[in-house]
């Protein structure tokens, strides 16, 4: 196989679109050649539009480069204006690492994301007060499942944990003849 793929000659992908806020376009660079443990793709938002929510990584990392274009950074508390030649990193963490990446431009806001494919991940969703856990890399199964925060406590650890097969269990290996 040829480790090389040429932005040119690959054709994007529509990524989940959820109007009128959120679109965009995905050209996967790492996965088509095999890549495991870094994800990379090249990621097109068009104007007045972000690609995902805004979210935290507690296990994985993700830097971007801005190629083309111009937008914001919401970075935990803060906003920042990116465009050409930009490069940002956002570190695993919890909501103080939370980013997003909205084009406020007029043309499409164009970046390489690089990530780490740690997995599980776990993904906060602080504007809208959710949890996500995946067990497989993005769009591989496992899927993941996402929860409200106010759910997340709601079984606790030890509900409907009886012990009833940990006793039947124990009572069965006490039988005459066994070991």
């Amino acid at each position: 196989m040829k480790p090389i793929v040429n932005l040119a000659t690959t054709e994007p992908t529509r990524g989940m679109a959820h109007p009128p806020v959120f679109a965009f376009s995905v050209v996967p660079l790492g996965e088509p050649l095999g890549s495991k443990a870094i994800g990379a793709n090249v990621t097109r938002v068009p104007p007045g539009n972000a690609a995902f929510p805004f979210h935290h990584h507690y296990a994985n990392e993700e830097h971007f480069l801005i190629l083309g274009g111009t937008g914001v950074l919401r970075y935990g508390d803060e906003t920042f204006p990116v465009g050409p030649n930009d490069y940002i990193v956002t570190p695993a963490g919890g909501p103080e690492t939370a980013h997003q990446l909205i084009n406020t431009g007029k043309v499409d806001l164009v970046y390489l994301a690089l990530s780490t494919n740690v997995v599980p991940e776990v993904v906060g969703y602080p504007d809208s007060a959710k949890t996500g856990v995946a067990a497989a890399p993005w769009g591989q199964d496992p899927p993941r499942f996402i929860l409200r925060d106010e759910r997340k406590t709601e079984t606790g650890y030890w509900d409907d944990e009886d012990g009833g097969r940990v006793a039947a269990t124990i009572a069965a290996s006490q039988k005459p003849g066994l070991p």
